[in-house]
């Protein structure tokens, strides 16, 4: 459909998604950003967060996105990401566990760190239907 975004999702490990949607969230440091058909140009700065990708069937893609940058131009999105996970890729049990553990040993607390795993809980709790707060 010529109404919809153009959206590639790459990490610096391999290309996650690609598709067509019809809306992309993101979120910099200055705040969320919602990208929609005919949106300015645009080049910005990701922090740790899910990006949230919504498909014109209204299903979604989250991707739990740590750094990195996106584009926008022409209704195409390029994300490019440090480090990046689609949800159902995400270990849910595991990414708690590593959680607790940073949250269990404060003096060593890395706060990217402990960001990767709150941004991974997010992203596979809300996949998997799961209260993640």
């Amino acid at each position: 459909m010529a109404d919809q975004l153009e959206v590639a999702v790459v990490s610096a490990e391999r290309a996650l998604w690609s598709g067509k949607a019809k809306s992309v969230s993101a979120k910099t440091p200055e705040g969320d950003v919602g990208i929609l058909r005919g949106h300015e140009p645009m080049l910005a700065l990701l922090v740790e967060a899910p990006l949230r990708i919504e498909l014109e069937d209204g299903s979604k893609v989250l991707v739990a996105v740590h750094g990195g940058f996106f584009s926008v131009d022409s209704d195409k999105v390029n994300v490019i990401a440090e480090t990046a996970e689609l949800a159902e890729d995400v270990d849910l049990e595991r990414a708690q566990a590593a959680l607790a553990r940073l949250k269990a040993n404060p003096d060593s607390e890395d706060l990217s760190a402990l960001r990767r795993a709150e941004t991974r809980i997010q992203v596979a709790g809300v996949a998997k239907g799961v209260n993640t707060r």
